[in-house]
């Protein structure tokens, strides 16, 4: 079965965060189509990729989409000379993904079949409150009700970004400060979710990597006093090992860390130095579902729990919840919201999200289908 053509899919999301998914179609001379996503955080690097995606062509088409490990090698290798992190296992993980589907099709079996069966019947999901008007307890209380009545029993926030509309140094990594009054704010935020969330939701706080060593050891301590955290992700930027160190030994919430870490290698510091007591891979980013695999299998000799980092398109989720049915070491996988109907516009059949977890499909491959005439309506050339 020999690839045909790579295309790559922006379509438009008007009224979500991401603003746009980006999805691959990989087709074979078989007629066989297989679908991958990547989605990046920002337009900008969309379409960075994108035109990284339409170069793939000279690099794949003729070869024999069945040999994914092949593949997966192929590409991650063509670029070892400018760095084959970022934007090349963002590239990776797309095709990785669509070539599964394709195998998955091809045999008539779910991807999780593939990869050795279920450990689990469904998916447990963790989710987002929306946090518009948060200065207000009122509306904390009732988005914070929406997912309890939804029947989830984690969420995550980020009490930080929505606090100081004068302050932009902690809009992206600048000094890594948060002001008392921000950490005030954060730690009202948090003890407010935490009442109407009840004493059994499990509250996940994401700080983005934002702070700097004592800043993050700082709020991670307040938070905790705040409301019960049940983990601290991304107390410091990704770069630094030290750092990520540093906080660990000064705080007693788990530290989660792994949505910017690509493929295994990066993965290895923090389980062998005890960095993180969970990890967060996206399937999308760190190089699809071949890497998530073995990312979860090299955790689970550390007894470490995996929760994907999968809050952007539909494949992005279907694709991280295939791995984690196989997963004996999973603990929850993220979802953007609550209700997924969002979904529905681009798929044929849509995502069962009942009581909290992902009921994944037993149709082959992915285990669903694009809907097409929407996609072809909303790209974006």
């Amino acid at each position: 079965m020999k690839i045909t053509k790579i295309n790559p899919w922006l379509v438009k999301v008007p009224g979500t965060f991401w603003g746009e998914f980006f999805f691959i179609e990989v087709t074979t001379d078989e007629g066989i189509t297989g679908w991958g996503e990547i989605t990046t955080t920002t337009p900008m690097a969309n379409r960075a990729v994108a035109g990284i995606i339409n170069r793939l062509n000279d690099l794949l088409v003729g070869d024999d989409a069945t040999q994914i490990e092949r593949i997966w090698n192929k590409i991650f290798r063509a670029f070892t000379y400018m760095g084959s992190r970022g934007a090349a296992t963002h590239v990776t993980s797309g095709i990785d993904i669509a070539l599964w589907d394709i195998r998955g099709k091809m045999l008539g079996l779910p991807i999780y079949e593939l990869l050795g069966g279920k450990v689990r019947d469904d998916v447990l999901l963790y989710t987002h409150p929306s946090q518009k008007g948060w200065d207000r307890k009122e509306r904390i209380e009732e988005e914070v009700r929406k997912i309890v009545d939804s029947g989830h029993t984690a969420m995550k926030f980020d009490p930080f970004p929505h606090l100081e509309a004068n302050d932009t140094s902690n809009a992206g990594y600048l000094d890594g400060k948060m002001s008392r009054k921000g950490e005030k704010i954060a730690a009202e935020i948090t003890a407010a979710a935490r009442e109407f969330a009840g004493p059994e939701m499990e509250i996940l706080i994401d700080a983005h990597g934002r702070f700097n060593v004592p800043t993050a050891i700082r709020l991670c301590n307040t938070l905790e006093d705040a409301g019960q955290v049940d983990w601290f992700e991304e107390p410091v930027p990704v770069e630094s090992y030290h750092a990520l160190n540093q906080v660990r030994e000064k705080v007693n919430v788990p530290i989660t860390v792994g949505e910017r870490l690509h493929t295994r290698w990066e993965f290895v510091p923090v389980f062998e130095k005890e960095l993180a007591d969970y990890i967060m891979p996206d399937v999308t980013w760190t190089g699809g579902i071949s890497e998530l695999k073995k990312i979860s299998t090299m955790a689970e000799a550390y007894y470490i729990p995996v929760s994907p980092h999968d809050a952007s398109g539909p494949i992005n989720v279907l694709a991280g919840s295939h791995v984690m049915l196989t997963v004996p070491n999973f603990y929850r996988l993220e979802t953007a919201n609550a209700d997924l109907s969002n979904y529905n516009q681009f798929i044929q059949t849509p995502l069962d999200n009942t009581n909290g977890a992902l009921h994944v499909p037993d149709k082959p491959g992915l285990g669903i289908e694009m809907n097409m005439e929407y996609l072809v309506a909303n790209r974006i050339e």
